[in-house]
């Protein structure tokens, strides 16, 4: 499994972002980057994340730091799923 690759096609699908979502890479920033990346989007990412990976995450993990690129997503991803 390629976290960041579905972390990507999560991101690019939730925020219906069409073919921009392929520009998507780890340094890609998300809040305050990606216009549609609001707090409802947040929301709905998270949401998405946690069917298509079956992690749970709670409200007390959640941080802007997450949010800060799709890398910074994909390892807090990567490291719920080790846990």
């Amino acid at each position: 499994m390629d976290v960041l690759d579905d972390l990507k096609s999560i991101i690019g699908d939730t925020l219906g972002l069409g073919e921009r979502a392929r520009a998507l890479h780890a340094g890609s920033g998300l809040l305050g980057e990606i216009p549609e990346f609001d707090s409802m989007a947040v929301v709905s990412v998270l949401t998405a994340v946690e069917e298509h990976f079956g992690v749970q995450i709670d409200d007390d993990e959640v941080s802007a730091d997450i949010f800060e690129s799709v890398g910074s997503l994909a390892r807090f991803v990567s490291a719920k799923l080790e846990a």
